[in-house]
């Protein structure tokens, strides 16, 4: 079985991550950055999703045994209202402490007078692997939608309660695990992921 670690304390990260490969039914083994020392720290400065998830990836691979494979990833909300915002800054997006209730309610505020028509959305998931030898493989997933008048359900987390996928009339945070696990952006880039591993093709994906 490989063990891929997750270049993330993060729990709901790490547990979505091992719920997904589960449901692609793909023989990993999702290690949290908090077993073996901690999660460095990484200043996300690049602004670039690519670049962030690099830079969590190599800081990861860097203080663990040499031939670990790891895996990382850098996520967020684009809203086209906001001219992509707040995108790479989705965590922080109410400040440097990068608390969800405060990211979530900003949004909530900058989109109330914004109209039903022109709520459009998506999010975006950039994965960036490390093998064992430190080659770099970049998969990446979306999901487009539309936000949500007002935030619905207490399930989910960050912008999960706003965001309407494509199809769907219920955010997020309203649809069961298992359907959310088919559409999110997580999941398309993981379905990528898999498939790279399952057919051994060594080329980067963009």
């Amino acid at each position: 079985m490989l063990t891929l670690h997750l270049a993330s304390g993060n729990a709901h990260k790490v547990e979505e991550f091992r719920r997904l490969a589960v449901a692609t039914d793909l023989a990993v083994d999702i290690v949290s950055a908090q077993v073996g020392g901690g999660m460095p720290v990484v200043d996300e400065d690049t602004g670039t999703f690519v670049g962030n998830a690099r830079k969590k990836a190599r800081a990861l691979q860097a203080c663990r045994p040499a031939g670990t494979w790891v895996l990382a990833d850098d996520s967020g909300l684009c809203v086209d209202a906001l001219s992509g915002a707040p995108g790479v800054e989705s965590a922080y997006f109410a400040g440097p402490a990068g608390d969800a209730a405060a990211n979530l309610n900003k949004l909530i505020a900058l989109m109330k007078d914004v109209p039903v028509d022109q709520r459009s959305a998506h999010f975006i998931c950039v994965l960036v692997l490390l093998d064992a030898d430190g080659t770099e493989h970049i998969l990446e997933g979306r999901c487009d939608g539309r936000l949500a008048m007002a935030p619905r359900s207490g399930g989910g987390f960050g912008y999960d309660p706003l965001f309407m996928p494509a199809g769907h009339e219920q955010t997020f945070a309203e649809l069961a695990d298992g359907l959310k696990e088919q559409l999110s952006h997580r999941a398309r880039a993981w379905a990528h992921l898999a498939a790279w591993l399952r057919s051994g093709n060594r080329s980067q994906h963009a």
